[in-house]
C-alpha cells in the first residue's frame, strides 16, 4: 500500500466537501462510546464484572473523544480562515450551541425531573454545577449527572481555544497548543503535590486534561507537514499501529501508578492523535472499511446521545429492573435515538444552514 501523496492537497480534503466530515472519524467515535458503555455496563446486575486486563477502558474512551474533537475543531477554523479570511467566532459559538445545548439542557431537565419525583437523588450542586459546565470541578457528583464531566471540559475548550486561535493566528495558536501539552505533566504533578488529601487530588479538572485536546488541535496545525514525512509515514504500518494500540493499553492499565499518570497520559494522547491521523489518511484500506463500514459509522454519529443517556441506564449501583441487562443497554439505546432525531437532527440542519 502506498502511503504517500499528491504535493498541494492531503487526502481527506480530496475525498470529502465538507469540512466537518472526515473519513473514519464516526468509526473510531464508536470504538470510543463502545468503551464508555462496556465499562459503564460492567458491574450492572445481569451483566457482571468484566475485567479486560487494560485499566478503565471507559475514561480511555474519553479521551480519544477529546483528541478527535480537537483536531477537529481546529481544522474547522483552518479551513474556515482559508476560505474566508478570517474565523467568526458569533456563528462558531452558534453552531456549538446548537449541536451541544438542547440534548444536554433536555438531559438535565429529564434528570431534575426525576429528582423531584424522587427517582434518583442529586444534590442541588449536582444541579448546579451540571447547567453551567462545571462537573469537573465537582467532587463527590453523583452518579446521573457524573458523565458530564467530560462535556464540562469540551465547553471549557471550545470557550478558551476558537478565541486563542482569532487572537493568536494558527502559527502562535500551534506554540500556544505545544505549551499546554508540554504542561499537562506540570498540571498532574501539581495536583499529587499539593492536593493530595483533599477530594480534589483526582478530579478531571481542565489544565489536568487538556493536553489530550491540546494534542488533537497541534494534529490538526502540523498534520499536513508531517504527511510530507516519510519516517512519520511509516508510523502508518499496520505493524506499527498494532504496537501502538499495545502502548496505549499497556500504558492504561497501569495509570493508577502516579508517575504512569503523570507521564503515561503525555504518551497515550499522542499515540492516540497518530491513529487518528492513520485512520483518516489511510481510510480506504482494510481498517478503514471497517471503521466506515455504516452500521458501524451510525453508531459513531449516535455517540453523544448514547454518552448523555447511556447514564441513567447503566448503573451498577442500583438494583431496579431498568437498570439490569439487557434491558438498560435496550433502554440507553432508545432513548439516545429518541434524543438524536427530535432534537440533535434538527439541530444539525440548522447548523448546516449556519455553516453555508
Amino acid at each position: 500500500m502506498s502511503l504517500s501523496l499528491p504535493s498541494g492537497a492531503s487526502l481527506p480534503e480530496r475525498q470529502s466537501g465538507r469540512a466537518d466530515h472526515l473519513p473514519s472519524l464516526d468509526g473510531l467515535r464508536a470504538i470510543s462510546i463502545a468503551l464508555v458503555l462496556l465499562g459503564h455496563l460492567s458491574g450492572t446486575r445481569g451483566f457482571g464484572k468484566l475485567n479486560l486486563g487494560v485499566g478503565d477502558y471507559a475514561h480511555l474512551g474519553v479521551v480519544v473523544f477529546f483528541v478527535i474533537s480537537g483536531f477537529l475543531i481546529t481544522r474547522l477554523m483552518l479551513s474556515e480562515r482559508r476560505k474566508n479570511g478570517r474565523v467568526s467566532l458569533k456563528l462558531f459559538y452558534a453552531r456549538r450551541t446548537l449541536r451541544l445545548f438542547p440534548a444536554s439542557y433536555a438531559f438535565i431537565a429529564c434528570v431534575c425531573l426525576l429528582w423531584w419525583a424522587g427517582v434518583v437523588h442529586l444534590q442541588a450542586t449536582d444541579i448546579w454545577h451540571a447547567v453551567t459546565y462545571t462537573v469537573n470541578f465537582l467532587p463527590g457528583r453523583s452518579w446521573q449527572i457524573g458523565h458530564l464531566w467530560s462535556l464540562s471540559v469540551e465547553e471549557q475548550f471550545y470557550l478558551i481555544w476558537p478565541c486563542t486561535f482569532v487572537v493568536l493566528g494558527p502559527r502562535r495558536a500551534g506554540w500556544a497548543a505545544a505549551g499546554v501539552i508540554l504542561f499537562g505533566p506540570v498540571a498532574r504533578s501539581g495536583a499529587w503535590l499539593f492536593l493530595r488529601g483533599t477530594p480534589y487530588r483526582d478530579l478531571e479538572m481542565f489544565p489536568m486534561v487538556a493536553d489530550s485536546l491540546a494534542m488533537g488541535c497541534l494534529l490538526a496545525k502540523v498534520g499536513g507537514w508531517l504527511e510530507g514525512k516519510n519516517w512519520y509515514l511509516q508510523l502508518f504500518r499496520p505493524v506499527c499501529s498494532v504496537g501502538l494500540v499495545a502502548l496505549i493499553l499497556l500504558i492504561n492499565r497501569y495509570m493508577g501508578y502516579t508517575v504512569v499518570g503523570v507521564f503515561g497520559a503525555s504518551i497515550v494522547n499522542l499515540s492516540l492523535a497518530i491513529l487518528i491521523h492513520r485512520s483518516v489518511y489511510c481510510s480506504r484500506d482494510w481498517i478503514g472499511q471497517i471503521l466506515n463500514w455504516k452500521p458501524i459509522a451510525f453508531v459513531g454519529i449516535l455517540s453523544y446521545s448514547l454518552y448523555l443517556w447511556q447514564q441513567l441506564f447503566l448503573n451498577r449501583n442500583s438494583c431496579v429492573w431498568v437498570n439490569a441487562f439487557p434491558q438498560n443497554l435496550v433502554f440507553a439505546v432508545a432513548a439516545a435515538l429518541g434524543s438524536y432525531f427530535l432534537l440533535e437532527k434538527p439541530m444539525l440542519r440548522l447548523r448546516h444552514r449556519l455553516r453555508a
